[in-house]
């Protein structure tokens, strides 16, 4: 992990990623956020299945913020980020961005997730133990 704490992630461009233009279709940008977001987890120890099958325990997305600003292509080798904003008693904030090869940025977004009890279905605190894991936020991480 980087000394700013973001973490990359590789993708690349398949066909189905597509639509009929051959530009990948918006709502994928999505799907590659969340791969980056459990592999992100993952770098820390944190896997999904176990924390749901012990913990009882479950992230849900409750808000996306996303700038569409240049549109990926069949076969493009991207990075998607993940960077912690803010993480709170319930929910964390992550910053998601998506670069090409190039380095040019093609997708800014805020993603807002939720500690949920697997069981209830309602918001409980982010344990400790799981908090631990989770990489310090630094003091410029709120930057665009």
């Amino acid at each position: 992990m980087p000394e700013n704490n973001v973490f990359a992630w590789p993708v690349r461009v398949y066909y189905e990623d597509t639509d009929a233009a051959g530009v990948v279709y918006y709502a994928n940008y999505l799907r590659f956020m969340e791969r980056a977001r459990t592999e992100w987890l993952s770098h820390f120890g944190v896997e999904l299945a176990e924390l749901e099958k012990h913990e009882r325990l479950v992230f849900v997305v409750t808000r996306v913020e996303m700038d569409y600003l240049k549109g990926a292509r069949l076969g493009d080798h991207l990075s998607v980020t993940v960077e912690p904003v803010k993480i709170g008693a319930v929910f964390f904030t992550l910053a998601q961005r998506i670069h090409s090869a190039a380095a040019e940025l093609l997708t800014d977004a805020r993603v807002t997730l939720a500690c949920l009890n697997a069981d209830r279905w309602r918001p409980v605190r982010i344990p400790v133990a799981l908090r631990a894991h989770l990489p310090p936020i630094s003091s410029d991480s709120s930057k665009g």
